[in-house]
């Protein structure tokens, strides 16, 4: 497996995420996650991989998680999943997959030099 970005253009962090990857000259695919969502089994996984829970990853200030109380909603893991991946503006961005089976949310220089770092 090669590493894979998953990126919305349209966001800075995404951006920089990728122009790392680019400048440290680490191959990867770019999955842009709006256009092509996950399935509910791939973000279970990548939630698995990255450690984390869906409510610690999810856009909590985008309109539709206020629109759903997505804060209030009960941590019941199965069912954010559901609601992030018929909505995938709520996952939190960017996020980078290792080959060697990581994941880290990249949203700080220090999360991408981690990637960089292994890779």
């Amino acid at each position: 497996m090669t590493t894979e970005i998953w990126h919305n253009p349209r966001c800075s962090k995404s951006r920089a995420a990728k122009a790392a990857l680019d400048e440290a000259g680490i191959a990867y695919t770019e999955r842009r996650y709006l256009d092509d969502p996950p399935t509910a089994e791939e973000l279970d996984a990548v939630l698995t991989r990255i450690g984390a829970e869906p409510w610690e990853v999810a856009r909590l200030n985008e309109p539709v998680a206020k629109e759903l109380d997505l804060k209030n909603m009960e941590r019941d893991r199965a069912r954010w999943i559901e609601v992030m991946v018929a909505n995938p503006v709520l996952i939190q961005r960017p996020i980078v997959l290792t080959g060697d089976g990581r994941a880290v949310v990249a949203r700080d220089p220090d999360s991408v030099r981690r990637v960089l770092d292994s890779e």
